[in-house]
């Protein structure tokens, strides 16, 4: 299976709709970076142009898969040596063309949807199972960039709860879109 993921935290929107950079969020990384573990993604990104914020994902990286946290939880380290820091989309869809020798068809996930693009669940697991090289994007702080979505080869369907509410985490959103992706239930 040739699936990584990324977590855009720029260009995102904030709550008034402007465009942002988010803050990096610890918890974000180790819950990501489990789940991509769980579901055997092969590189978790962590995108952001932010320097300080690069140089914080760096550092918690380093605590567990060099620093006294990768003896102390070794499952750990197993999850964060999946995670990687990188300054752009370009530069992680760049890393994925050299590692894998082709450039990735792009899925986006859209919490209010998109009606042009959209691209059901059934029909992306079969992309990732015909071994195409694929990255799902998570946005951070009030969902992606319509660019960023607008630039995705695909739009992933919103998950829709039981009730109006929909403002997952995205720590809890990419564990729910990683297990209809590729997780044992269909």
């Amino acid at each position: 299976m040739r699936l990584y993921i990324g977590l855009v935290h720029y260009p995102v929107y904030n709550k008034h709709g402007r465009i942002i950079a988010s803050a990096v969020t610890t918890v974000d990384l180790h819950d990501i970076a489990r789940a991509a573990r769980t579901y055997e993604v092969r590189r978790l990104f962590v995108i952001t142009p932010l320097e300080d914020q690069r140089e914080l994902a760096q550092r918690v990286i380093r605590h567990w898969t060099e620093g006294y946290g990768a003896e102390y939880n070794p499952d750990r380290k197993d999850a964060m040596e999946r995670v990687r820091v990188v300054p752009s989309l370009t530069d992680a869809e760049a890393v994925i063309e050299a590692e894998e020798g082709d450039a990735p068809v792009v899925m986006a996930t859209d919490a209010a949807g998109d009606q042009g693009r959209g691209i059901g669940y059934s029909e992306a697991r079969d992309i990732i199972a015909a071994g195409r090289v694929v990255m799902v994007l998570f946005g951070t702080a009030w969902g992606l960039d319509r660019k960023v979505i607008e630039g995705a080869h695909w739009v992933l369907p919103p998950i829709a709860g039981k009730m109006d509410y929909n403002h997952l985490s995205v720590r809890s959103a990419a564990a729910i879109i990683l297990d209809r992706l590729v997780g044992g239930s269909a």
